[in-house]
């Protein structure tokens, strides 16, 4: 059975935090070791990983330079062969989560599994990832992480992630390795955690940003690939507002 390191990275979300650590450590599956990297929390976040330091692998509280850094920080800890990363406020789907993902760990280099979106009105819709990566599929979306499992060794020969980068540098790392190193993967098709909208990366104010960062990454990285892009991200806007007028047309959407 592989071995398997869970990361959660932390700022000033003790709520957050409280819930994620909960679904850990309830877990039926105990084989693993958990680190948690706390940015400097002063809402009480450290006194809540004090509390549990008996039951983590590594903590720590220390300034960092953003949540990419934090993560990379966090992967100079892990033991494990897989690494999972959970950050404060998403949770794993229930306590058999776990136990139903190993078996799943098959030596593949990605392994990933679906999620349930929450919205901050606690509605909720599923994920349904594809079984094959292609690169319209990574013109709007990614992988979610805290229902992918990636090898240690993989990520730790790629650098860990670009901390250059905001929000996107988790969407560059799958970028890179589906589409130049040419990596193992497998979906799973298991819901594995709950990922909360309300994130940085789910703000629609940082829909620009995001644009502009991906952007940025297919020029240096992929730069055959930049006007595919910008045509299948102009496709895909016609085609959501064809859907929209059709509706209100048809009267599924009221026209105010």
């Amino acid at each position: 059975m592989p071995e398997l390191s869970i990361i959660t990275v932390n700022l000033n979300n003790v709520k957050g935090l409280q819930r994620t650590m909960d679904s850990i450590f309830q877990q039926t599956f105990t084989e693993y070791e958990y680190i948690i990297m706390d940015g400097g929390s002063t809402d009480g976040s450290k006194e809540l990983i004090e509390k549990n330091a008996g039951k983590l692998s590594y903590w720590a509280r220390e300034k960092d330079k953003g949540i990419y850094n934090a993560m990379n920080n966090g992967i100079g800890h892990v033991k494990g062969e897989y690494i999972l990363f959970i950050n404060s406020g998403d949770e794993l789907i229930d306590k058999n989560s776990l136990s139903n993902a190993v078996s799943d760990l098959t030596g593949e280099d990605i392994i990933y599994g679906n999620v349930v979106f929450v919205k901050p009105d606690n509605s909720t819709y599923n994920s349904g990832f594809p079984a094959k990566l292609t690169f319209d599929f990574f013109v709007n979306y990614t992988l979610a992480h805290p229902a992918t499992f990636i090898k240690t060794s993989l990520i730790k020969a790629m650098g860990g992630y670009d901390e250059s980068l905001q929000i996107c540098a988790d969407w560059k790392f799958f970028m890179e390795a589906v589409f130049k190193r040419n990596v193992s993967y497998k979906m799973v098709n298991k819901i594995i955690a709950k990922f909360y909208l309300d994130g940085t990366s789910s703000h629609e104010s940082n829909a620009s940003l995001i644009c502009a960062e991906r952007e940025a990454v297919l020029q240096k990285e992929f730069p055959a690939l930049l006007e595919m892009y910008n045509e299948l991200k102009d496709l895909r806007k016609l085609k959501n507002n064809w859907l929209v007028r059709s509706s209100i047309k048809t009267g599924l959407i009221k026209n105010h």
